[in-house]
């Protein structure tokens, strides 16, 4: 079996997480094996790199630093689980990637988009998803959700203003109609099971 490599993007709130979980839960019982992983994060040294990046003031780091940072937790993230895991056959399912850098760290934050791809590039070596799927949720909806979940914790990114959210939202509109090829679109205001029954038959055309 080939393995895949499939990402969940969107704004705060959207349900990645959870929908990443059941994908791989309905993919399991069509035979297919998938993990789930996420970032920053994934891997050991990425997971060390992710307590410094989603703790601490908003103002902790810059947002260049910040694009530093999430390439290198990238980078080991990709060598030590993302390639040798659709090497072996398996299908990767990962919370966030590439792109919400370049939302969040770029179009809403300032940094060059070519200068993150450039870092992706040289610490990633470039590596994509077979496809990404975007959870479209209105932004005053995603901080409803994303409050009531986090409630007086939230993390360095979900604690900025609505300014902020309204441009990472737009970035992400802009990245599916730039890159119809490997986008989707999914309606994520839909109740949950909904969302999972339309990621799968956005996924149809790659199961075995």
């Amino acid at each position: 079996m080939i393995g895949r490599f499939l990402s969940l993007e969107g704004g705060e709130g959207a349900g990645k997480s959870t929908q990443a979980r059941a994908m791989a839960d309905a993919l399991a019982e069509r035979g297919v094996h998938a993990i789930v992983t996420r970032e920053p994060g994934g891997s050991e040294g990425a997971e060390a790199i992710r307590a410094l990046l989603m703790h601490g003031d908003v103002r902790r780091w810059s947002p260049h630093v910040e694009a530093l940072l999430f390439a290198a937790a990238r980078a080991d993230h990709v060598e030590k689980v993302i390639r040798p895991a659709i090497g072996a056959g398996t299908w990767v399912i990962c919370d966030r990637y590439l792109d919400s850098t370049r939302a969040y760290q770029g179009v809403a934050s300032g940094v060059d988009d070519a200068a993150i791809l450039a870092l992706h590039g040289f610490g990633s070596k470039g590596l994509l998803p077979d496809r990404t799927f975007l959870l479209d949720l209105p932004t005053g909806e995603g901080a409803r959700r994303a409050g009531a979940r986090d409630g007086a914790g939230a993390d360095r990114f979900a604690a900025r203003g609505a300014d902020f959210h309204d441009a990472v939202a737009r970035a992400f509109d802009g990245f599916a109609t730039a890159e119809p090829d490997r986008f989707r679109r999914i309606d994520a205001s839909a109740a949950p099971e909904q969302v999972t029954a339309a990621l799968l038959d956005a996924l149809s055309d790659l199961l075995p």
